[in-house]
């Protein structure tokens, strides 16, 4: 096999979405370099590259290009530097769900209201978009600093309405504040028309959502309540527990800062984390995942490709 016909062999063995047959002889010699540092062999560097098997291919191709991810929307970026360490469509303007939470937690909080005022769940925190379900009955009064945890731990729609709801001018006034909020942090392509996500039309980009978790990770208190894993809260049927929505969480693998999921049908399966993976502070956004397990699956990914960029 000739030199171009190895390098189409190899190509057409990874996908060409991966790679594709350089036109001219300089090309050909630049993909040689390459693969000659990458793939070393005494004699025959393409034909090594093309020999190998298609796990160790797509190995290969992840450290070089990225981690090939389910999610059609991502971002990965050092917290510290601000680099830039992978992105995927990071401008594309996606529904985010409740992923909006971590916005409406920064209003609440913004606001410096008594988080010991006693709430209470009515008719108006019913899910008449989704008609999802909820174990806060009506009638069922938490503290706001309750509500607070159960948004961002479990993201309870009905707890993060009313704290919309009971916001100091009501839920108009609330929502505003969110998207006053969205453009003083310079997040131009946010838009937000309620509290919980459940609406499609809360939309962002990851590039955006990048800009929303390090304004968020500023609140003590946000850190706390989106990481921690349990809470037990009385509600008119009687003690009710809840448990973290991120599996990274509850597994307790992940040394995470603060982290929000969301999924609404529009939106698919999304997700936000900061955390220290591979001993790097970083941010990372997942949107538009087609299932929990491959957003789970994309973020180890994730640690797996980082760990082939130390190495």
């Amino acid at each position: 096999m000739n030199f171009s016909k190895k390098i189409a062999a190899a190509c057409l063995s990874i996908g060409l979405a991966a790679f594709s047959l350089p036109a001219a002889a300089d090309d050909l010699d630049v993909l040689g370099q390459f693969l000659e540092q990458n793939f070393p062999v005494e004699s025959d560097p393409i034909g090594a590259f093309a020999a190998m098997n298609a796990a160790e291919q797509v190995e290969a191709q992840a450290a070089y290009a990225g981690p090939l991810l389910a999610s059609q929307s991502a971002l990965i970026v050092n917290n510290k530097t601000g680099e830039i360490l992978f992105q995927k469509n990071p401008n594309r303007v996606m529904p985010i769900a409740s992923i909006s939470k971590l916005m409406s937690a920064m209003v609440v909080l913004d606001a410096d209201q008594n988080m010991n005022e006693r709430i209470t769940i009515t008719e108006a925190e019913i899910d008449r978009l989704k008609g999802t379900g909820s174990r806060l009955t009506v009638g069922t009064t938490l503290t706001r600093a309750e509500m607070l945890h159960l948004s961002l731990m479990s993201s309870e729609n009905r707890a993060t309405h009313a704290l919309g709801r009971s916001y100091p001018g009501g839920m108009g006034a609330f929502v505003s504040a969110m998207n006053r909020k969205a453009q003083s942090l310079g997040m131009t392509n946010t838009r937000f028309y309620e509290p919980t996500g459940l609406d499609f039309r809360n939309v962002s980009t990851a590039n955006d959502l990048n800009k929303l978790v390090q304004a968020a990770s500023k609140y003590p208190v946000i850190r706390r309540d989106s990481t921690s894993n349990y809470r037990s809260v009385y509600t008119n049927r009687g003690q009710t527990s809840y448990k973290n929505s991120n599996s990274l969480v509850r597994e307790g693998g992940w040394n995470i800062e603060l982290q929000k999921t969301g999924y609404i049908r529009e939106a698919g399966r999304s997700m936000v984390v900061r955390a220290n993976v591979q001993n790097q502070p970083v941010t990372i956004v997942l949107l538009n995942a087609p299932s929990s397990l491959s957003r789970v699956n994309d973020a180890r990914k994730i640690e797996s490709w980082m760990l082939q960029r130390r190495s």
